[in-house]
């Protein structure tokens, strides 16, 4: 799976425990821009270095595997949690957008 979107939050790598860190950030997504949708995203492992040379507001696409898991805590309770974990991240491909001909680009009719 992939989306588009402007990056919107970086947050600083964790070190969950001695062989497991992770690092999550925000994207803000806009397919209706009346209500845009701010969308969080996790990296783990060495996967945490793919936001170096990122910055916020950078337009990227973020190529994800949907994952759930299953929990019971303590008291016989299961839970059921959802993560959205990154295996890549690159600049947003602006070569979709439209060009605007500049003046120089429009040919010329005129006889004279």
């Amino acid at each position: 799976m992939h989306i588009t979107g402007r990056l919107f939050e970086i947050n600083p790598p964790q070190q969950v425990s001695e062989s497991f860190k992770k690092r999550s950030f925000v994207v803000e997504y806009v397919e209706n821009p009346q209500y845009p949708e701010y969308i969080s995203f996790e990296l783990i492992q060495d996967k945490c270095d793919l936001l170096d040379g990122f910055t916020e507001k950078d337009e990227i696409t973020v190529h994800f595997n949907l994952r759930g898991r299953k929990w019971t805590n303590p008291e016989g309770v299961v839970k059921y949690f959802n993560a959205l974990q990154v295996w890549r991240l690159e600049k947003a491909n602006k070569s979709n957008e439209t060009p605007h001909p500049s003046p120089t680009d429009v040919e010329d009719d005129l006889p004279f």
